[in-house]
């Protein structure tokens, strides 16, 4: 098999690039062997597989939170609303407990379930893949649930460095 060549751009420019695919976001929850309780905002959740039921996201290798997902055997995808960009930006840059004053509910597993998500995936932590500068997680999917009024929500939509909430064409 032939190698890839390399790149013909800078760092720079592949963000460009990669930053007008719009993307849902999600907020990926767990609890550390410790009790505490640990999320972190990801745009990077996509489907896999239907059967068995697999969904990724990914996780830079420096992120603080790396040690406890990598280690847990569970965590949950919260797909964020249109009306949780507080949410978003609260487990993207809040530094302490992120979850003081978070409303909640632990699933089957223990796991955070973040109340008014759009839909949520309770995920067992099947595979872990380091590639570049992050580790893709490969989790399959236990239980899920969607919002009883989600027909009448949006998603929350990252693209081009901003949010959006998407409405039909």
């Amino acid at each position: 098999m032939k190698s890839a060549s390399p790149p013909n751009f800078d760092q720079s420019a592949f963000r460009q690039a990669l930053s007008q695919f719009a993307t849902g976001v999600t907020v990926i929850t767990t609890r550390a062997a410790s009790g505490q309780l640990i999320g972190i905002t990801a745009s990077s959740f996509n489907s896999v597989s239907l059967s068995p039921p697999l969904v990724l996201w990914s996780l830079a290798t420096r992120s603080a939170s790396m040690p406890v997902f990598r280690a847990n055997s569970h965590y949950v995808i919260n797909v964020l609303s249109s009306t949780q960009l507080d949410l978003c930006k609260r487990f993207a840059t809040v530094k302490g407990d992120r979850f003081e004053g978070v409303s909640h509910a632990a699933g089957d597993t223990g796991m955070p379930v973040l109340d008014g998500a759009l839909a949520w995936f309770e995920c067992h932590n099947r595979s872990r893949y380091d590639e570049g500068d992050h580790v893709i997680f490969v989790g399959e999917v236990e239980r899920c649930g969607v919002h009883e009024n989600a027909a009448d929500m949006l998603p929350l939509v990252f693209q081009n460095g901003l949010f959006h909430g998407l409405k039909p064409l």
